[in-house]
């Protein structure tokens, strides 16, 4: 007769863990509000200070718990730290064997851009660009000086997608570019010439404008040509 192995039991720390999430949902927390001390956590969840701390220092990890020394604990903001180190080495790792993992993120997020500039053209007069329109002359201003930095061109993309309300979208296009800064020395300078930067993003600008979808989805891929460029340099 076989004997069925039983599942291990969760470590008291883990169990902690699920203790703390469960305690945040049921009291309705939210994101900055405090938490309780870790003596009012362990008498809640019966478990001791080692396992509190142990589960506390797991969750500031992932962005669960925010610990301010000096101040106390808090519910944390949501981040994406965790992915953009684990992304940023499996890409580093990755181009020691010939595979480039930048190359697949870029692939990612050009299918989600193109996505997004669809959802945006939907929203029609409701879509304030205005914040756009002043970046892309700040951005047309630094081409003629010889380059766009990478600060404008992130803002480009972060207020371009504001207006869809969508907080999770300037948070994940936020870690793409966390992860293309740490590798900014692998990739090196930009191949693009900073005018060809700046019309590229004026194409995107005016096909939202002109609510053009087609020309919108073309002008994105147009404009991570360049970006492919770059990692491909890395690759060869």
């Amino acid at each position: 007769m076989t004997t069925v192995p039983r599942p291990a039991r969760p470590s008291r720390a883990a169990e902690a863990q699920e203790g703390v999430k469960d305690l945040i949902v049921r009291r309705g927390l939210i994101a900055g509000d405090p938490l309780p001390t870790e003596s009012e956590l362990m008498e809640e969840l019966h478990v001791s200070r080692n396992s509190i701390r142990e589960a506390l220092k797991a969750l500031q990890a992932v962005g669960i718990v925010d610990i301010r020394h000096g101040f106390g604990m808090f519910v944390g903001r949501m981040s994406l730290a965790g992915l953009v180190d684990e992304l940023t080495f499996h890409s580093r790792i990755t181009l020691q064997n010939g595979a480039n993992h930048l190359a697949h993120l870029i692939d990612i997020r050009e299918i989600l851009e193109s996505g997004l500039v669809v959802r945006l053209i939907e929203l029609g007069p409701d879509a304030d660009l205005t914040p756009v329109a002043e970046v892309m002359a700040r951005m047309e201003s630094e081409a003629q000086a010889g380059l766009v930095s990478p600060e404008t061109d992130r803002l480009f993309h972060d207020l371009l997608y504001r207006p869809l309300g969508n907080p999770l979208v300037t948070t994940l296009l936020g870690a793409f570019w966390d992860v293309y800064y740490q590798l900014r020395d692998a990739l090196g300078a930009p191949d693009e010439p900073a005018a060809d930067v700046a019309r590229r993003h004026r194409e995107i600008y005016a096909a939202v404008l002109a609510g053009d979808r087609a020309a919108a989805q073309v002008a994105v891929k147009a404009h991570f040509l360049g970006v492919r460029n770059r990692a491909a340099r890395i690759e060869g």
